[in-house]
């Protein structure tokens, strides 16, 4: 609301929302029912709109849990097409455009806009107060719509004028703007580049009253009984991550201001708020802080007064008395002269530029322009005579590691990551003491300094002043077990000191990432002794400064007299002696003037010290570095490292470079051969590049001919010929007609044009642009004559390689079959493409002749094209986008001239699922192609039976929360009109009996029941058609499927109980209600379980488990690489589709734990590069594979039982693993690197594999990052071998948390099946789970989503952290007994899954955190989403005596680059989930939510093992920080067995076809 409007009921409308009133009190009257028929229209429930995620709420009543709804989307709507906006003059025109189902006044969204007056100025948001303020901008409807035209927007210009705004969002938690015109409401969303400083402003003063109203309102967790100054500084610090400020207190400043503005926006809300709630205007903080306001102001007339000024912003008091706070919104009168009202914003507009960040901290006779250089004979003294770095470590260089595949970068977006065991050194390996290298990035500096380390992930360890500097007093653990990855640094090109009362944090910035330096290699640690002496002398400066009544006291001679009194006990003593000091303080001074620069104080950092310090240095040299502006790194130079100059140095844990087969190197080699990096920025769109031969050491022997399936012999059109024909006498038909189509339209097999002929399974280019490559190319299905004459042919489209997903990584002259098709008249031909589909001899026996066959085939289209001619081109796969799958082509149903298109049956099928059919006695229907029954069960979405709960968590732990499964019916009866004979969808309504989940009734109930439980009820309910989303099951509880994972894939409930949602009573259902269960189909599973014996209801009979593996002739035998401790192999032989025979996995405890839960495995512990050299070795193909000599030699080493044992092709059915690489993960990337580099990759092992063995399937899992970095190329290029290989691909991501998993884990999947195999589809999400869009790009403009999301709704409820673990006996911070009993039964149907027969607890052991951590971890609280932010700001005392900050200082000081380190030092939601599972839980880690909801410790490896869905049973090896590795690179169980099930799907399909 503005300053000046007037507290009356007319001010407020009917959600609470405060409105300004501009120009008159007659506004109110005709805005009266705005909001509350936006609030009607966001809470109706359509199918076809969503809630909108930014609204109005009523304070109390609003529905607060909106999430987003995907739409029903067909498979082909899964490819988006990005379009453009278009342009109007008229608002009322816009609104037309984009208008939804509006109810009322329209309301829309605005992006891109900018307020602005009569002549185009821009102006704040306030000054329509004074002025006419008009908009321009791009016009969205409120709702994400289903009609794409209106989606796009529409842009109007200088529309309005705008008559009021207001602010909502308050139960949110997040301000939302609104401004109003005379035709709608506009909800203000992100502003225009050039308007942002003002959107800026008003979004503060609105977060300010956002974040008070948090704090102070008892439905928001808030104490309405706060003093001002605990509201002020928990105000303060929620708003620390805004930018717009230049500290803490510049946020605590601007919030005084804003005093009187909060005070009347608050007490405007009374009237809407619950009746629980205290008034705001009753709160004594709520006053305080105006009066503050208030005093603020005064003080600020005073000083104008004192200059002479006569204006007065604010308003006196008259006949001294006060206005009534509750008849009015401020200390003026009610009707604000303009004058001053101008005066006021422009008053706000000036202390606002005051508040936000200046952009040079500096000194100000450094001005912050120049850098006094440091001369290293000034230091040397200080530092130990010279010494040379040397390791014998093998180090891996930081390009590979980091490189990311742009040529620039933002300073504050580089990766951030710890360096441990690290040392500085110049270009001849001599070390360096940092302090020689500009502690900001300046022009034309002469000196390098590079480093090497152990770079880890960031703890958040730092350096305890009064310590020993080689120690890390906050780090939990030493330096001797780091896991990190051994790497020498490009040039640093800065440095910078962070610091608190107690702790120092140094780091370093190369072009590639940020570092913080943890602990220094031993060697270096006499170099880095005097950085840390400085900084302790700076910061007892800083303290000796701040002890001072006055700063400016104290000079600079005072100072360094004042430190030369220091005992020698004193942390920052230096010497006795004056002059000592001074030359320390001078020579040193760079160190010393950026602590005091990053100090909050404005005082301090301008102190007669600073300018004094200053001065001595530029007195004492006299070279300046131009310090540099920008905040862009350019990577556009090499490594210059003297380590990149000593042979061969990689990391430790790739220990060699892979080993591939002839093919896959061909493939990575060739491609990386012909791309430089700046041609890989062009992305999927690049233009393919000319095959090279790279291939060497083959023979030319006589080669054998192709299997092939040979099309027509084609002619090519002259060049003179490629024009479109015009005369229809130039085209003929060949022979007599062969049949009809079904619009008895006579067929053909052939046509000559000109003197040309084109038949039936021709290829033809279409007309098009001037060049061929523009043009399409259709694949000729039938050719016929239309009854006017014109000849016509239906083709399908062949689409070129770079056309598809692979991009630049595809073969020139593959084609790609699609089911895009279209008929064309035959004159518009404009060549004839020549093209033989393509099929192979598949399996291993045929590897090498098919190599040798393509290799002849590439030197045949070489000479080709040396010779000028055109070139031919082959086809082996189908591409379907919607599918995110290429398929072997189906030449059966190809070319068969008879009318009939695969293409359009399939289309044809889609088409008829759309339509909606009723029997004639009104007992069953069709809709979306499922057919429906009275009686039937069925899903409807949640969301029409109650408003959604006002949840609004968004923390990692607590996204579920909230969400809903579907809600079960029964479908009593079908409802039509009788008005009409053919029922419609929309006129047809059906009559539901709704049955309860547990959950419906309590978070309790839901806990202790099973998952597939509903219970029936007398409810009814009539709901739209459109409402059901599908099928289910109810049975009696011993007729449910039997299942060994803790997973769900069948939708089938079981009913017992009756409840009565009136009385929120449950009992037995009474004898008289009869249920009318589904009808079974008896599986061979469930006959088995008859056979075997009785068992307990709902339970599984582990017999039946036994008795299918004691058959596995129909399971896949299966190869395990990098295999872990098991996971993925654990889930697929639970769905009883394969057998892991062997398993390679690098690691020797993870070898070890694959080995304790598969003893019928052979486990090699050994590096996979070998093992495949060693293979190759025995079957006598080494001339087929290269290798390093190392893997040779390691090879020739293996036992002779080993090599005996090792797998043969031919023996191996099924290939899968998740091979890891360092360009995988958002820690390490290899982005677009050299091939020297791409070569250590494993995925080139990992494929080479699939290569030798060709296997029936092979599967890959990454994490999600894997389609998507290094734009996409490895992900391209990865599918490019496997389709060359002659492999079906499937590709797409999946959430790990809709299978059943109760934590967050996205994770990119791979398939791959042989041409005569069924390529699986994707697993059903079962669960709801509130996962963002898992969407792979295929081009620029489409993307392709693997499965739906469910976060509007799934078969059954998420499995939430209390579901898992809440069953596990309390244990304390570093537990370490390894068995213990359980103490009680399981209670969840999870924890009865996942228990099965153990009856012993193992691993339930925890990883020691420090005192300090500990301490951290008893004072955050007990609550869903607490984390370090919660800590209070003050000191505590370690058992050692010393005193450190609670907060870790790092976190406020970087949490704006940050996000607020959201989750650090995180609890975990007993009614949430697991964030993602990592492989060493640490507060201060990648994953800081670790505590467990109650207990004061992290969790630990059991209930970390049972959040991947590991049963108590699996058992896991090593120390602890070995497990947890173990679990957190593991694939979770049931989310293999969902892959697991779909392979058997596939494989019974095809036995059965």
């Amino acid at each position: 609301m503005g300053s000046a409007a007037v507290l009356d009921p007319a001010g407020l409308d009917d959600d609470g929302v405060k409105k300004n009133k501009t120009k008159s009190r007659l506004a109110s009257k005709k805005r009266a029912s705005v909001v509350e028929k936006k609030e009607k229209k966001r809470s109706s429930s359509t199918i076809t709109e969503e809630p909108a995620s930014r609204k109005m709420p009523k304070r109390a009543a609003a529905c607060l849990d909106f999430k987003e709804k995907p739409l029903q989307m067909s498979k082909k709507s899964d490819i988006i097409e990005m379009k453009k906006d278009q342009t109007v003059e008229e608002e009322a025109v816009a609104i037309g455009l984009t208008a939804g189902q509006d109810d009322g006044r329209p309301c829309r969204r605005l992006v891109d806009y900018i307020f602005h007056n009569s002549d185009g100025t821009p102006q704040p948001f306030e000054m329509l107060e004074v002025d006419d303020v008009f908009i321009s901008g791009l016009i969205l409807p409120l709702d994400d719509c289903i009609d794409k035209e209106k989606a796009k927007g529409v842009r109007c210009e200088g529309f309005g004028r705008i008559e009021e705004w207001a602010i909502s969002g308050y139960e949110d938690g997040s301000p939302v703007i609104w401004v109003s015109t005379d035709i709608a409401d506009y909800d203000c969303l992100k502003p225009s580049g050039v308007y942002k400083k003002h959107y800026d402003q008003f979004f503060a003063k609105a977060s300010a009253c956002i974040e008070v109203y948090k704090k102070l309102s008892k439905s928001s967790g808030g104490n309405p009984d706060l003093s001002l100054d605990e509201l002020l500084a928990g105000v303060v610090r929620a708003m620390s991550g805004m930018k717009c400020f230049s500290g803490v207190a510049s946020i605590r400043d601007f919030i005084v201001s804003q005093g009187e503005f909060v005070h009347n926006q608050l007490i405007g809300l009374d009237e809407t708020s619950k009746k629980t709630d205290q008034s705001f205007l009753e709160l004594p903080v709520l006053a305080a802080l105006r009066d503050e306001c208030s005093k603020l102001a005064n003080l600020a007339q005073v000083e104008a007064g004192s200059s002479g000024g006569s204006l007065r912003i604010g308003c006196e008091e008259k006949d001294g008395d006060h206005m009534n706070p509750q008849s009015g919104s401020s200390n003026c009168p009610l009707e604000e002269d303009e004058d001053l009202k101008l005066a006021r914003l422009l008053h706000e507009e000036e202390l606002w530029r005051s508040m936000k960040p200046k952009k040079s901290q500096g000194s100000s006779s450094l001005s912050g322009k120049y850098y006094i250089k440091i001369n290293e004979d000034e230091i040397a003294n200080d530092y130990p005579l010279p010494a040379y770095y040397n390791t014998s470590n093998q180090e891996t260089d930081e390009y590979v590691v980091f490189d990311s595949g742009a040529d620039t970068y933002y300073m504050d977006d580089l990766p951030r990551s710890m360096l441990h065991n690290w040392a500085l050194y110049n270009s001849d390996s001599r070390m360096i003491s940092l302090e020689l290298l500009p502690m900001k990035p300046c022009a034309e500096i002469d000196v390098s300094i590079y480093g090497s380390g152990v770079m880890a992930s960031d703890d958040g360890s730092g350096y305890q002043l009064d310590t020993d500097p080689n120690q890390s007093s906050s780090s939990s653990s030493g330096t001797s077990e780091i896991d990190g990855i051994p790497i020498f640094l490009s040039a640093i090109k800065e440095w910078m000191i962070e610091f608190g009362s107690s702790m120092i944090f140094i780091s370093i910035r190369t072009d590639m990432a940020w570092y913080r330096l943890g602990k220094p290699l031993k060697q270096y640690a006499p170099w880095y002794q005097p950085i840390l002496k400085t900084a302790r002398l700076a910061i007892s400066i800083i303290t000796l400064l701040k002890e001072q009544t006055r700063v400016a006291r104290l000079s600079f001679s005072d100072v360094i007299k004042r430190v030369s009194e220091y005992e020698k006990d004193h942390p920052a003593y230096i010497s006795s002696k004056v002059d000592d000091v001074e030359r320390y303080v001078v020579v040193h001074g760079q160190i010393i003037l950026q602590q005091f620069s990053e100090f909050p104080d404005e005082k301090i950092k301008k102190c007669a010290f600073v300018v004094g310090l200053t001065q001595k240095m530029e007195e004492r040299h006299h070279t300046k570095w131009l310090v540099k502006k920008k905040k862009v790194v350019q990577r556009n130079e090499s490594n210059l490292n003297p380590r990149a100059a000593m042979a061969p140095i990689i990391s430790k844990r790739k220990a060699m470079q892979a080993t591939t087969t002839r093919l896959i190197n061909r493939i990575w080699g060739e491609y990386y051969s012909n791309y430089s990096p700046e041609e890989l920025n062009d992305g999927v769109n690049s233009d393919v590049k000319e095959d090279e031969e790279v291939e060497e050491n083959e023979e030319d022997n006589n080669l054998e001919e192709e299997k092939v399936f040979p099309m027509k012999t084609h002619t090519t059109f002259s060049s003179s010929r490629r024009t479109k024909f015009c005369s229809t006498m130039e085209i003929k038909w060949v022979g007599e007609s062969v049949g009809k189509t079904s619009s008895a339209e006579a067929l053909y097999k052939s046509a000559i044009v000109l003197e040309d002929e084109i038949a039936v399974g021709s290829v033809i280019l279409v007309e098009g642009d001037e060049s061929d490559e523009d043009s399409d190319m259709y694949f000729v299905e039938y050719m016929y004559e239309k009854l006017d004459g014109s000849k016509m042919f239906h083709g399908r489209m062949m689409k070129r390689g770079s056309q598809t997903m692979l991009g630049n990584a595809a073969t020139e002259r593959e084609l790609f079959l699609t089911n895009d098709c279209s008929d064309f008249k035959l004159e518009d031909t404009k060549q004839i493409v020549k093209l033989e589909i393509r099929k192979r001899s598949w399996g291993h026996q045929h590897r090498k002749e098919n190599a040798i066959a393509d290799k002849t085939d590439r030197t045949r289209a070489e000479e080709r094209k040396k010779k000028g001619l055109p070139p031919e081109y082959y086809c082996k796969s189908l591409y379907c986008p919607e599918k995110g799958a290429f398929f072997s082509v189906p030449i059966n149903e190809m070319g068969l001239g008879s009318g009939v298109c695969h293409s359009c049956e399939l289309k044809k099928t889609d088409s008829e699922k759309a339509i909606f059919e009723i029997d004639t006695s009104k007992t069953s229907f069709v809709y979306l192609g499922t057919e429906y029954s009275v009686y039937d069960y069925v899903y409807v979405e949640p969301h029409q039976f109650a408003a959604r709960k006002s949840e609004s968590e968004t923390y990692k732990g607590g996204r579920n929360v909230g969400l809903k499964a579907y809600v079960v019916c029964q479908l009593l009866e079908i409802l039509t009109s009788n008005a009409s004979r053919k029922a419609e969808l929309d006129s047809t309504q059906l009559k539901l009996r709704r049955f309860f989940r547990p959950e419906d009734i309590s978070e309790e109930k839901a806990y202790c029941s099973d998952v597939r439980e509903i219970y029936y009820s007398q409810e009814t309910h009539t709901l739209p058609v459109e409402t059901i989303e599908g099928k289910c099951e109810v049975r009696k509880k011993q007729d449910l499927p039997s299942e060994e994972v803790p997973a769900i894939f069948d939708h089938v409930f079981f009913c017992e109980h009756l409840y009565d949602p009136s009385k929120g009573s449950l009992k037995q259902m009474p004898s008289h209600i009869k249920l009318r269960y589904s009808p079974r189909n008896y599986s061979d599973d469930d006959a088995c379980r008859k056979k075997k014996g009785k068992c307990k209801e709902g339970e599984y009979d582990v017999g039946v488990e036994r008795v299918k593996r004691t058959s596995q002739e129909n399971y896949l035998a299966t190869l395990d690489i990098f295999a872990g401790c098991g996971g993925l192999s654990e889930g697929l032989q639970q769905s009883g589709v394969s057998i892991t025979k062997w398993a390679i996995e690098y690691e020797e405890a993870a070898g070890d734990a694959f080995k304790l839960n598969h003893p019928e495995s052979l486990v090699f512990i050994n590096n996979c590069n070998v093992i495949l050299r060693a293979v190759m070795q025995k079957c006598g193909d080494a001339d087929d594979c290269i290798s390093t000599p190392e893997a040779g030699e390691l090879a020739m080493k293996l036992d002779e039982k080993e090599v005996e044992n090792l797998a043969l092709p031919g023996q191996v059915d099924f290939i899968n693993g998740g091979p890891p690489c360092q360009g995988f993960s958002g820690m390490n990337r290899f982005n677009h690197s050299t091939w020297s580099k791409v070569q250590c990759e494993m995925i080139l092992a990992f494929l080479s594999f699939a290569d030798y063995y060709r296997p029936k399937y092979f599967l890959l899992e990454n994490v999600r990052n894997f389609v998507s970095f290094n734009q996409g190329q490895t992900f391209r290029l990865t599918v490019a071998s496997l389709l060359e290989m002659g492999y079906q691909v499937r590709f797409g991501i999946l959430e790990a948390g809709a299978y059943g998993v109760p934590q967050s884990r996205k994770r990119a999947f791979i398939w791959a099946a042989s041409p005569e195999e069924v390529l699986p589809d994707w697993p059903e999400p079962m669960h709801v789970f509130a996962a963002p869009e898992l969407k792979i790009a295929l081009s620029a403009n489409s993307q392709y989503a693997a499965v739906r999301s469910t976060a509007n709704g799934a078969a059954f409820r998420s499995i939430t952290v209390r579901d898992t673990i809440g069953d596990l006996p309390p244990v304390v911070n570093g537990a370490s007994k390894t068995n213990m009993e359980y103490k009680g039964d399981p209670v969840s149907w999870f924890q009865q899954r996942i228990r099965g027969d153990s009856v012993v607890l193992s691993d339930h052991i925890s990883k020691e955190m420090n005192e300090l951590n500990l301490i951290r971890c008893q004072r955050i609280p007990r609550r869903p989403g607490a984390d370090w932010r919660d800590l209070p700001d003050e000191k505590v005392k370690l058992s050692t005596g010393q005193v450190v900050d609670l907060i870790p200082w790092c976190l406020p000081n970087t949490a704006k680059r940050h996000n607020q380190w959201k989750g650090l030092f995180g609890r975990l939601d007993w009614e949430g989930n697991f964030p993602t599972s990592v492989t060493d839980p640490q507060p201060m880690g990648k994953v800081g939510m670790c505590f467990h909801p109650e207990q004061d410790r992290i969790v630990t490896v059991r209930e970390c093992a049972r959040s991947q869905g590991f049963s108590d049973s699996y058992k896991f090896a090593g120390n602890i920080l070995h497990k947890h590795r173990q679990i957190g690179n593991a694939v979770p169980p049931p989310l293999a067995y969902a892959l697991g099930r779909k392979l058997r799907e596939a494989i019974i399909s095809k036995r059965s076809a």
